[in-house]
């Protein structure tokens, strides 16, 4: 499923010289090389490459990260980190897939919670300020 390159299909592309700032929605298929800080939400698949730097909260249905993220961390169905992988947030999945090497500093939960539960209990509790990548 997250095998492919660059041209895997993915609707969106944030390619490695790219900076972006802010919230970040998608309905479609999105892969990230370089940084984005904010927020990131689709509804597809995330793919967060090697030299990506993530400083944003993550709502996505399945995602691949072999880069660093700083921030909390939520997939409802299927989360896989590759060795190259570093998470600083807490992640809540259904499917967690860590591959030898993968750094996780935060606290795991796998209840396959939907982002709309998730949404709306941030909305109360108020999620978690992110750190500088």
């Amino acid at each position: 499923m997250f095998k492919a390159d660059i041209n895997s299909g993915a609707e969106t592309l944030i390619g490695p010289s790219v900076h972006v700032k802010g919230d970040f929605k998608s309905q479609g298929n999105v892969q990230i090389e370089g940084q984005v800080t904010g927020t990131i939400q689709t509804s597809g698949n995330l793919r967060i490459g090697e030299q990506a730097k993530i400083n944003a909260n993550i709502n996505a249905a399945n995602a691949f990260v072999a880069g660093v993220i700083k921030g909390n961390v939520l997939v409802t169905e299927r989360l896989e980190l590759s060795a190259k992988a570093k998470i600083d947030g807490d992640i809540n999945t259904k499917i967690l897939v860590i591959a030898e090497g993968a750094q996780l500093n935060g606290r795991c939960q796998m209840s396959g919670i939907s982002i709309a539960e998730v949404t709306a209990k941030n909305k109360k509790d108020k999620a978690l300020p992110t750190a500088e990548v």
